[in-house]
């Protein structure tokens, strides 16, 4: 039986590549602006405004080459640990209207709602989920005590077994109540949670993960796709792409490297042209 826990069924290729074509894929944050109900909506521009930031985002990250996208409602400060109907259906929308011109791989993240972002994910057609499952934390937003059982059974109601799961397991904005070594953290969530690919964070959006920490989890999960996800730039992705699978990079790509700017063409350019670098030295 491999790690996964599914034997030998699971497709000859590596996951990473039967999902994005290639090993060590770059997969660029979407990131939507704030959604119907919440503090930061723009009533004014409205969905409209949503829509369109998305597609100039859009049409930057696939000129530029990156390997996949990853729609996250980012603009939903302060964050939930339930999202609303409202932001579902908003999002689920959002992407429906620009599937048309998506032409990669693509993930749904909605902070910090598995559920909801499985459902978003099925309707949308998408090929992943990044969440947070499993652990309890001591969080901005509370007590945060998500339930892997819960998301998976859900995931197998809806029908999305297809949809794959990428494990946060160090979350941005919390620490956990019980720390655990990050290589047995890893081994325990694909072991007894499932996990599809695990994925190691900074403190918060934008702050780089612990190279140290993406080491001990390849180690322990050697099987499994290990990516980085927080905090990866054009000054420290050939490294990063040294010890881990992936990356999945946002503030990174942004104009000033600020988060909540639209994402400019030329880091893309030059983030682009580091992962080539990276991948022509093995």
């Amino acid at each position: 039986m491999s790690e996964t826990g599914v034997g030998a069924t699971r497709a000859e290729r590596p996951l990473l590549e039967q999902l994005f074509g290639r090993a060590r894929p770059v997969i660029a944050m979407m990131h939507l602006l704030p959604l119907p109900g919440r503090p930061l909506y723009d009533g004014r521009g409205g969905m409209a405004a949503v829509v369109d930031a998305l597609r100039r985002d859009l049409e930057v990250l696939q000129e530029g080459g990156v390997d996949g996208l990853l729609f996250c409602n980012e603009g939903d400060r302060p964050y939930s640990l339930a999202v609303e109907r409202a932001q579902v259906a908003a999002m689920a929308a959002a992407i429906g209207e620009l599937r048309p011109s998506i032409g990669l791989p693509y993930g749904v993240d909605m902070l910090w709602d598995p559920l909801a972002a499985l459902a978003v994910a099925q309707a949308v057609r998408a090929s992943f989920v990044r969440e947070v499952f499993t652990g309890i934390y001591d969080s901005d937003m509370g007590l945060w005590q998500p339930n892997a059982a819960a998301a998976l059974d859900y995931r197998r109601q809806i029908g999305a077994e297809g949809v794959r799961l990428f494990f946060n397991i160090e979350p941005e904005f919390a620490r956990p109540l019980g720390p655990r070594p990050i290589g047995a953290l890893a081994r325990s969530v694909v072991v007894s949670s499932l996990a599809d690919a695990i994925l190691i964070s900074g403190p918060m959006a934008g702050a780089e993960a612990d190279l140290s920490h993406l080491r001990e989890a390849k180690a322990a999960v050697p099987s499994v796709p290990v990516l980085a996800n927080t905090g990866v730039r054009i000054e420290t992705v050939r490294a990063t792409l040294a010890v881990a699978d992936g990356v999945i990079v946002g503030t990174g790509l942004k104009r000033d490297g600020y988060t909540w700017n639209p994402v400019d063409p030329e880091r893309v350019r030059r983030f682009m042209e580091e992962v080539r670098a990276a991948r022509e030295e093995g």
